[in-house]
């Protein structure tokens, strides 16, 4: 039986309607706008590419777009979805899972390459990466920063998300750079929990992991709409180039 990791059937089945704001079209579009013209009509590759929020408009804007992701049970979700069968599918460790052919543009959104646990693991990412890529290719992610200057000295939990019917909050490891994701859930008089592992990264770590995989940085902003990123973002939208 394949292994879905941490997105099983259960959390495949309600992961759209678990995160609506995802797909308001104030967010979605500007990053659909950004990944196109980074793209410039070539072949696209996601890594993590789940129910296909970001894939799909991506598609129906003419460009070829293929994904990895491990949960067979996220990628039926896809499928589901107008315009989901044309879309090809690896099923695999998107650090490790080669595709046949080179991309124009790949990329990493929504702090999925945190959900690879070691530095390793996102090393060896960058360079899985950088193989499929055109030489001048380039590679997105978007990812949160970690939020340890919210942490009083000493502590290590942070709520962010806490009302009548759900309790979401982060644990962080300091000494090892991990950080665990909890969500509570009530639906029904029923209480549904799940903690997901995360290995948060810096943007320096970042650009050092494509350094060694032939990329260099060329934009780095706060959100998908290019604004400038400061001492006060809490994310950030990365672009390297294959150089090499």
């Amino acid at each position: 039986m394949h292994d879905d990791g941490f997105f099983d059937e259960d959390i495949a089945t309600d992961y759209d309607r678990r995160s609506p704001e995802m797909f308001d079209e104030a967010i979605l579009g500007p990053a659909v706008d950004f990944l196109a013209e980074l793209a410039n009509g070539g072949r696209v590759l996601e890594l993590g590419i789940g129910t296909g929020r970001v894939a799909l408009p991506l598609a129906a804007k003419g460009l070829s777009v293929h994904g990895i992701d491990l949960s067979r049970s996220m990628v039926e979700r896809l499928r589901e979805k107008p315009g989901g069968e044309s879309i090809g599918i690896s099923i695999g460790d998107f650090s490790s899972t080669t595709v046949e052919g080179t991309f124009k543009l790949a990329y990493l959104v929504f702090n999925t390459i945190m959900n690879l646990t070691t530095q390793e693991a996102q090393i060896a990412c960058f360079r899985n990466v950088s193989s499929h890529l055109d030489l001048g290719g380039r590679f997105v992610i978007e990812v949160m920063l970690p939020e340890l200057q919210s942490l009083p000295f000493g502590e290590t939990i942070r709520p962010y998300n806490v009302t009548e019917t759900q309790w979401n909050f982060d644990e962080y490891d300091i000494v090892h750079q991990g950080l665990i994701s909890h969500h509570c859930i009530v639906e029904g008089g029923k209480v549904t929990h799940q903690s997901i592992p995360f290995r948060y990264v810096w943007p320096s770590e970042l650009d050092l992991m494509a350094e060694m995989a032939g990329m260099q940085l060329r934009e780095r902003w706060t959100n998908w709409s290019r604004e400038p990123f400061t001492n006060l973002s809490s994310g950030h939208v990365s672009v390297w180039e294959k150089v090499r």
